[in-house]
């Protein structure tokens, strides 16, 4: 996979742009129809609103529009498994030129639309590219960002136990859980401490999940479940199923999420101790400005976040900064340098190849 370097980021505030009604609905700004490049999202089962994910695609082509006006970005949202293929299908049929599928979820219905046009650029989010040259993969070493994340959580906790459940058992969540579990690991070597993961075992790859990505109810029982065996940091892989332990949190735990910055995006951030960030909205953006520029070139190459270019991160701690011990933060920086490095190397059996 040919690493490509990420194009500077405007941050992750995304929220009102995850709101927004698809810019193909706006009137013209003075280009020419025949020059506009209609770029077509699809959404996983979250939404466009999960405050994860979909939400900070959505703002990468919302991102590709500022920085290149003839970009036309729309998107079509799937409340289930079975409106992939049709929302595939009706991209192609309503003439986008750019089409980007969210999740892994979404790799055979992408495939299956992709081999049928071939000579449509396609990309998917949390997939390689599937065997086709008209599909580009972004991708991310999550379990790099997730490490930091779990020895983090293994020296704030008080109970010496911390959670972490998914949304479904695919590489996409459990590679979080992976360098979630690893982190805690590597804490409790360096410190001669015993802080329990529950909720995900590495070694059977086995755990708790949700089965649904959109559910608060049943993130909300998944972090009741974690709440009751004493852990007080819940690390929810689990889309906006995870906004139910967010709400629920407080004096009983502190949650950390994932993929966009929960403290900027969500309303729950005064629970929020960081964030295990996926930088899907500059990833989506290189792509689509990329593809917008050579428009009947496909793709090559693909994009791959890591510590080292961005493409995952810690996101700040905001409310918590100064609640965490100034040894700890330094710790984490300090490992952070170290996988950078390869100093440390952190791997997960779901990691991209």
């Amino acid at each position: 996979m040919k690493i490509v370097a990420l194009v500077a980021s405007a941050g992750l505030a995304f929220a009102a742009a995850a709101c927004a009604k698809p810019t193909e609905e706006t009137p013209g700004t003075g280009t020419s129809a025949a020059a506009k490049y209609s770029a077509c999202m699809v959404t996983d089962t979250g939404g466009i609103d999960d405050h994860s994910f979909n939400a900070s695609s959505w703002a990468g082509l919302q991102a590709a529009k500022t920085a290149n006006a003839a970009i036309e970005p729309s998107y079509t949202a799937s409340t289930a498994m079975a409106d992939y293929d049709p929302n595939l299908a009706n991209s192609v049929t309503k003439g986008c030129k750019y089409i980007q599928a969210v999740g892994g979820l979404m790799g055979d219905a992408t495939k299956k639309a992709a081999t049928a046009n071939a000579t449509t650029q396609f990309s998917i989010v949390d997939a390689d590219n599937l065997g086709l040259a008209n599909v580009y993969p972004i991708q991310f070493q999550t379990q790099q960002a997730a490490y930091l994340a779990g020895y983090l959580a293994a020296g704030y906790s008080k109970s010496g136990k911390v959670g972490t459940y998914g949304g479904m058992k695919i590489p996409p969540v459990t590679i979080f859980m992976d360098g979630f579990a690893d982190g805690v690991a590597a804490y409790n070597k360096a410190k001669s401490k015993n802080v329990q993961v529950l909720g995900w075992d590495k070694v059977k790859q086995d755990g708790l999940f949700t089965d649904d990505f959109g559910s608060q109810d049943k993130g909300k029982q998944k972090s009741d479940t974690l709440a009751a065996q004493g852990a007080d940091v819940i690390f929810p892989v689990a889309g906006g199923a995870g906004l139910g332990s967010a709400a629920n949190a407080g004096n009983k735990f502190v949650v950390i999420w994932v993929d966009a910055d929960g403290f900027e995006t969500t309303k729950y951030g005064s629970v929020m101790l960081t964030t295990v960030v996926k930088n899907s909205t500059d990833g989506v953006k290189e792509a689509v400005t990329k593809a917008a520029g050579t428009p009947g070139t496909l793709l090559t190459g693909g994009f791959m976040g890591t510590l080292a270019n961005n493409g995952v991160s810690l996101a700040p701690y905001h409310d918590f900064d100064s609640k965490i011990d100034a040894g700890l933060k330094a710790e984490v920086e300090a490992l952070k340098q170290d996988i950078i490095s390869g100093k440390i190397v952190v791997e997960s059996p779901a990691q991209p190849k």
